[in-house]
Formats: structure tokens, sequence, C-alpha cells
């Protein structure tokens, strides 16, 4: 059996391979050209996206009066509960293993593109959002290309093409199979517990908050969320204290090996730029989901204030899941140099790596650590991409799937929590691949949506400030 689920690995990541030489130059280029389009969003306006954040974690739980089904921070935490889970953790790792170092500076360059791609994802999440029979929120990119783009025969084509690849990619990839995996991978190494057990309380635990719908998920994500970072960040903050002295080489590592060759252990190990920048933008949009099409389904579902202010919750989510927290775990790994042993290399990986050099400074509390942020982030993503996947299936199939999808989420979870864990990985990349593609597309097409939109809003009300002022002064004149 072993036999036969490493040739059907091998075969999948070829697969991946052959897809993703052709699909991270469109990446990139969607990047770049809303970049360009948005008058460079990421790097004028990233305050801005970081003050509404800020704004909505101090004011959790409260209630806002705008259409919308979650309030914005929810919507925000459940699309962080999406990115920041197991890829951070494991992702990184198995980027460093697969691609050298300088696989985490193409990780960089994915987020910081990838920025501008998700404010434009949210941006058009909100506006071009519908309600269900029942009052609830549909959206995401099957309703932003369906009542979006102008040629109605294509988008009759595109937005189905979507949904059913982001139905795929939920229940075999990303959102499910992976982060269970991890999960039950890390509690084994660390701590021996049997992946079967793991597996059958990661399900339960799932099932129970799902049937809430996204309600019940943006409740529980919005309190996990925070905590969850900060505690993976102060932890890990400790181990980079200790390490701090090689840090400047770790950096020279990876700025020089985006560009050159790496060869470690005496060339017995080697990766090339190519394979480098592959695994760095593979492992980029497992994270950060910049460009997938999955995130503007929470984001459409926010009671925003507009359109551009949930596009900038957009902005400040890449740059926490990908520039923060990626970067917390690519330095703590380069700086333990447990990545490049043989063992390392070949026996862990992913989430038992990560765990590992966590552990190999701060001992015990690293190991509880990595475990417990496998765990929430895992947990989180988990329930965040049940949603995902039951939008497109309700685009698909109708309102009344529901409960079939959730007995298949499940089930499938279960089974990916015990498999192996190359196979899982690259399956997540065929996934993410045709779900994105469609997407990126949509977002090619509706570029000058996002421009005119972004324009209008900052010429009529100059700051974020001007914006409130202005609604609350129309809204007291109403009331008048």
């Amino acid at each position: 059996m072993d036999g036969v689920l490493n040739n059907l690995a091998q075969w999948v990541d070829k697969t991946a391979y052959n897809i993703w030489s052709f699909l991270l130059f469109v990446l990139l280029a969607a990047g770049i050209w809303l970049t360009i389009r948005t008058r460079f969003v990421q790097f004028r306006h990233l305050r801005d996206g970081f003050r509404i954040m800020f704004a909505g974690l101090f004011h959790m739980g409260k209630k806002e009066k705008r259409e919308g089904d979650v309030s914005a921070f929810q919507a925000l935490s459940t699309a962080l509960a999406a990115t920041v889970g197991n890829g951070n953790i494991g992702g990184v790792a198995f980027a460093l293993t697969t691609g050298g170092p300088g696989a985490i500076f193409w990780l960089w360059v994915c987020g910081f593109v990838g920025m501008a791609t998700k404010y434009a994802e949210a941006l058009l999440g909100v506006m071009y959002r519908e309600k269900y029979p029942d009052g609830k929120i549909a959206g995401g990119p099957m309703y932003y290309i369906k009542n979006g783009i102008a040629n109605k025969r294509f988008a009759a084509v595109l937005a189905p093409a979507f949904a059913v690849c982001g139905a795929f990619a939920t229940l075999f990839g990303t959102g499910n199979m992976m982060q269970a995996n991890q999960m039950t991978l890390v509690f084994n190494s660390q701590f021996g517990i049997p992946k079967i057990v793991s597996a059958v309380v990661i399900t339960s635990l799932v099932g129970i908050v799902i049937i809430g719908g996204i309600k019940r998920i943006g409740a529980v994500a919005e309190r996990i969320v925070p905590v969850m970072i900060f505690l993976y960040l102060i932890v890990g903050g400790f181990v980079l204290l200790s390490n701090i002295s090689v840090i400047p080489e770790v950096l020279t590592l990876i700025f020089e090996h985006a560009f050159t060759p790496y060869a470690a252990g005496g060339g017995a190990i080697g990766y090339t730029v190519k394979t480098a920048m592959q695994m760095g933008f593979r492992r980029g949009l497992l994270t950060n989901e910049a460009g997938l099409g999955s995130a503007p389904i929470a984001h459409a579902a926010a009671q925003a204030k507009s359109p551009v202010h949930q596009g900038l919750m957009g902005v400040a989510e890449v740059c926490v899941d990908t520039i923060i927290v990626c970067t917390f775990t690519a330095l703590i790994n380069l700086s333990t140099g447990l990545w490049q042993t043989t063992k390392a290399a070949d026996a862990i990986q992913g989430t038992a790596l990560t765990a590992s050099s966590f552990a190999s400074e701060a001992g015990v509390v690293g190991s509880i650590t990595v475990a417990l942020g496998s765990f929430l982030f895992g947990y989180t993503t988990l329930i965040a991409w049940y949603y995902y996947g039951e939008q497109c299936m309700k685009f698909i199939f109708g309102y009344r799937v529901t409960q079939i999808y959730r007995v298949i989420y499940i089930g499938l979870g279960f089974i990916g929590a015990l498999i192996s864990i190359q196979l899982v990985f690259y399956i997540g990349d065929v996934a993410n691949a045709f779900m994105a593609f469609p997407n990126l597309v949509a977002l090619f097409a509706l570029s000058g949506v996002v421009a005119r939109t972004s324009r209008q809003f900052w010429k009529k009300y100059k700051t974020l400030d001007g914006f409130d002022k202005k609604h609350s002064q129309g809204s007291q004149d109403s009331d008048r």
C-alpha cells in the first residue's frame, strides 16, 4: 500500500509541477497588474488596513447595522482562519525541505503582490454579492464573475467552473485533508498520540461548529484567531532571540539562493532556482490564498462600511499571514539548521520539522506551542474552508445540498488525517491551481472596476476619517 501511495504522490507532484510552471507566472502577473491598477495599494494603504483590523479587534462582539451576515472583523477573522493555518507552520517547512532557502524569498514576493490581489478579491466580493431566499449572503468569485463580467456567455461558463474547482479544492486539498493531516502529524511526532485518535477528535470538533453556519464560524474565529497568532509569535520570538547571532546569515541564504542554486550536505541535496521559485509560490498561495478565490467568499459576508474598507482588510490579512507569521516560521527553521540535515529532509517535514525547531530552543514549551498552534490553526482553517465549499456547492447544486456536503467534508477530513503528507500537499497544489485559474481570469477582466472604485473612493473621501465624518453627518441629517 505504501508503494502505491508513493507512486501516486510522485505522479500528482509531477502534475502539480507542470501546472505551476505556467500558473505561477499568471499569479505573479495578476498581482503586479493589480498593484499597478490600484496604485500600489499594499504600500500606500497598508496602515489603513491595519487600522481597520485593530478597530474591529477592539470592538469584538459588537453588532453592526449594515447588510451582511457577520461583522467586518468576523469576516476578516474567518478569512484569516482559513489562511493562517498549517501552511504557515508545515507549509513553510515543506518549502524549505523541497525548495531550499531561496523559496522563502519567492514566498515573500507572492505575499507582497498578493496583497493587491486580495484587496481586489475582497472589494469585488462585497460589490457583487447576492442574497439567498432565507436572507443570508451569497458571495465570492462565482458571483463577481456572474454579475460583474459583461460577456454573459463567458461568465456563464467561468462562474460554475470556479465553483466546481472550489468545491474540489475544499474537499480534497488545502482546506480539509491537508489541515487534518498536519494536525495529526504533529501530535503523533511530538507526543506519540495515535493518528486515529487525533482524527476522531478533530472531525468531531469540526462537526460541532459547522452546524451553526457562518455566524457560528465567525464568532469562533474572531476569538481564536488573534489568540493563536499572538501565542505563536511570542514563543517564536523567544526562539529567534536565542538564535539572533545567525539571523544575518539566514537572511543572506534566503536572498542569495533565490537567484542561485543551493547545494547542502556536500552537494547531496540540491535546489535549483526554478524549484525554489515554484515551491515559494506554491506554498505562498497555499498559505495566503491571494488569487485563489477563497477569501472573498468570507469577505462578501461582511457588514462592511464599503467595498474599499473590506478590500483594505484583505491587504492586512495577507501581511499578517505571509509577511509576519510565515517569516517567523522560516527564520526559526533556518536558524536552528535542522531543516538541512538528512533526517530533517527525509523524515521530519511539515509541522513536525517546525515543532522540532521550536523545541530545540524552547524545550517542551516549544513543542506544546507548535502542537497547540497546529491544532488551532488547522481547526479554524477546517471550519472556514467548510463555509467556502458550502457556498461553492450551493452555487452548483442549490440550497438543499448542505447536509450531504457536510457529511462528505467531515469524512474526507478523517481520511486526510491518516494518509501520507506528500500526497496531501501535492493534491492541494493541483486543487489550488484549478481553483485559482478561473478566479485570476476574472480579476484581470474586472481590474478596471477595482481601479475605478478605488480611485472614486479616495477622490471623494480623501481618508478613512473623511468617510466616517461624511457618513456620520449623513446619518444625523437623516435622523432629523
